[in-house]
């Protein structure tokens, strides 16, 4: 079955939650432990039925914002999801107090149990209400991106077209790109300021309605953190200051010397390369075919799944006007096939999205055993390892996207995984200083994020730009508004990640692969540094051994001369 032929229907949440209530009741009054796991059984058919219908309406408002029924579909699920978990939160309950407990955690993930827990720890009727307004703020927003479209250079663009100029050699054109793409979020100032407002005192609500001091330990339980507190992540942020900062100012200079460029400008940073950064060969069409041949070389595991997903035509990866921006893989439930959404735009930035979203993807289609739709896909910071990890583990194959300019992409992209951490980790922080001070103005947030921006990217210089100086950068970060305090599980991952770099292209490691896959199929079974563990990684956490990865990968690209990249 291809997508476009997969049925959506509107679920009758009354009959759902009947047949739901009745399966719990069974679970709870069974006499033995069988008839208990048959029950068990049910709840994950139909919670998996509805975990599907909730995904594909989804799926489709994202790929045409602008279609009517799905419009109504979002609208109808920004207000129902909310109920949906409420009724699930009668199985989770069920399932803690289970007489057969002891019996159903010898056969299933601890993981299970400890999700049950947060989800009733982050759920009652106090605070259905702001849930449901909280998701329309957030559509509000997705929709407010998804309709940018902006003349340039002759042509109208979205947001994700209009991108592919801040790399152009011409310094005239991608300042005048970065001028048009800042003046749409200027234009909507006080439409981003309203709606950002309006999250944060819905979500500082709801977390004094649980009793949380604040959204900041609301958010990071709504993260499921298993294996780590806040307190570490306040001491990962500060190393990536001491340690990672300077490894990116001293490619930031070469960058500035490579450009001829007297000061290197924010818009001069998309640009890597004078002549202009490598770009893939050949339109969607011709990068899939690439991708799928590459994908039967790589491993018959990853060949059997990528013919899959074009037979299924379970990919939507070209920019057009309505769409939402972006990129993500859902796994469908039941359909038991993930499905990838993009926004080509013509530069590397699609390879990168391709190999990434496939990396998602592919661990969701090895781990489509495990029949707990929460636990298909694991925890954001595990699943951001496989993601950001195939983006490295396909780098042999990058000659066949670049052609000449392969070695130079690999540079770009070592380079621009060492710059994103410092990024990441300011959104996280940023984020954390909001929710501590709930009362902040639209103007304390701007002077906040453009305070801490001169701490993590101090290689950020806004002269050009009275608008970004002010500290608007953020607008076009969608998981500020959409999924709080999910940033930092990117950063985690990618020093994961360049352990896989390293073992793989540097060290030559012909155990890699196969430790990959074993974190792949696990799915959400284990928590995060339970599956660092099992793919014989080290934790990002261990300040010694992440001091050792990046003087690997910064002496990488040391090595790397000049003369290779004009």
């Amino acid at each position: 079955m291809i997508f476009s032929d997969i049925t959506y229907i509107r679920p009758d949440l009354t009959r759902y939650e009947t047949n739901v209530d009745q399966a719990i009741q069974q679970f709870i009054e069974a006499g033995d432990y069988e008839t208990a796991k048959q029950a068990f059984e049910r709840l994950d058919h139909l919670r998996g039925e509805m975990s599907k219908y909730m995904k594909l309406a989804y799926i489709r408002h994202s790929i045409d914002t602008k279609d009517s029924y799905y419009s109504g579909e979002n609208e109808y699920w920004d207000h129902h999801t909310p109920l949906v978990e409420q009724i699930h939160n009668r199985f989770y309950q069920a399932l803690l107090t289970s007489h057969f407990r002891s019996e159903l955690e010898e056969e299933f993930p601890a993981t299970l149990f400890l999700f049950a827990e947060d989800q009733l720890r982050l759920l009652d009727d106090s605070v259905i209400e702001l849930m449901q307004k909280e998701n329309d703020v957030i559509s509000h927003y997705t929709q407010l991106i998804a309709s940018a479209e902006i003349t340039f250079n002759g042509k109208t663009c979205t947001l994700s077209e209009l991108s592919a100029f801040f790399s152009d050699p011409d310094r005239a054109i991608r300042k005048g790109a970065h001028e048009a793409y800042e003046e749409f979020f200027v234009t909507h100032e006080q439409d981003f300021d309203n709606l950002y407002d309006q999250l944060v005192h819905l979500r500082h609500q709801q977390a004094q309605n649980l009793g949380f001091d604040n959204y900041v330990d609301y958010g990071d339980r709504l993260m499921n953190r298993w294996s780590y507190d806040r307190d570490a992540l306040r001491a990962f942020r500060q190393f990536i200051i001491e340690e990672v900062v300077p490894i990116n100012q001293t490619l930031y200079r070469r960058q500035k010397e490579r450009l001829g460029v007297d000061t290197l400008l924010h818009y001069d940073l998309p640009l890597v390369y004078p002549k202009g950064n490598p770009r893939p060969q050949g339109n969607d069409k011709e990068l899939v075919a690439r991708a799928q041949k590459m994908y039967h070389e790589l491993s018959s595991e990853t060949g059997a799944f990528f013919d899959q997903m074009i037979q299924q035509e379970l990919m939507d990866l070209v920019s057009r006007p309505g769409k939402q921006s972006g990129g993500y893989c859902e796994f469908i439930d039941e359909v038991q096939m993930p499905f990838i959404f993009a926004n080509f735009n013509g530069t590397s930035d699609d390879v990168d999205v391709l190999t990434h979203e496939t990396g998602h993807a592919f661990q969701s289609y090895l781990s489509r055993w495990i029949r707990e739709p929460e636990l298909v896909f694991p925890t954001s910071d595990t699943a951001e390892i496989h993601s950001m990890s195939m983006e490295f583990l396909t780098w042999p194959w990058m000659d066949n996207f670049f052609g000449t300019d392969s070695e130079k992409y690999k540079y770009a992209h070592l380079s621009s995984a060492l710059q994103f951490l410092p990024y990441g980790a300011l959104v996280d922080h940023f984020q954390e200083e909001v929710y501590t001070h709930p009362n902040w103005t639209a103007s304390d947030r701007k002077k906040c994020w453009r305070e801490l921006e001169q701490t993590y990217c101090p290689e950020r210089d806004y002269r050009a730009s009275e608008a970004l100086e002010r500290g608007i950068y953020w607008y076009r970060q969608g998981h500020i508004f959409e999924v709080p305090f999910y940033y930092i599980d990117y950063t985690l991952a990618q020093v994961c990640a360049l352990q896989f770099w390293k073992r793989a292209i540097v060290e030559h490691d012909p155990t890699t692969w196969e430790d990959y896959l074993a974190i792949c199929r696990i799915g959400g079974s284990q928590t995060f540094l339970e599956t660092v563990a099992l793919g014989q990684l080290d934790s990002p956490f261990d300040r010694e051994k992440m001091r050792d990865l990046l003087a690997s990968a910064a002496s990488y690209l040391s090595d790397v001369p000049e003369s290779e990249l004009q």
